[in-house]
């Protein structure tokens, strides 16, 4: 029997978020990194033993990243500008490193702007970190693998 090598994989927590270009904020987690293509059901007459499935459009979640506040204000302020109706979209990407930090792959993402932040869960008996997170909604994600 062939014996089947294992393929480097990598940790998840070597990361960057990009937006526009610019390193905002060094994010603690990042999730909605999906992509699923809806389908459309059709049940042929006579045939019984299976249903055709189409593909009709692809949906992409909202990214949710997550990261320890700061005294920066730059998410809130984009939050705030959406929020009253100014709407500046961004481009970006969120880049996984190897063990070597040579970039590994990327997920680009157009067009986003933020639909919720959430400020930090506050209680006097933990010593958790203060966490902020900002959703982002876009208009599709693209992967690129590293070099």
């Amino acid at each position: 029997m062939a014996q089947i090598k294992p393929r480097n994989v990598v940790a998840g927590f070597r990361f960057k978020v990009e937006l526009d270009g610019i390193q905002v904020a060094g994010f603690s987690e990042v999730t909605g990194l999906q992509a699923e293509i809806e389908y459309e059901e059709y049940q042929e007459g006579g045939v019984n033993i299976f249903v055709h499935r189409f593909p009709k459009h692809t949906k992409y979640p909202a990214l949710v990243l997550k990261r320890g506040v700061s005294n920066g204000d730059e998410l809130w302020k984009w939050f705030l500008n959406t929020r009253d109706g100014k709407i500046q979209k961004k481009s970006g990407a969120v880049i996984m490193y190897d063990k070597k930090d040579h970039e590994l792959c990327r997920w680009t993402f157009v067009n986003a702007y933020p639909v919720k932040w959430s400020g930090p869960d506050l209680n006097a008996t933990q010593s958790n970190l203060a966490i902020e997170t900002i959703e982002l909604v876009h208009q599709g994600i693209k992967f690129i693998k590293g070099k």
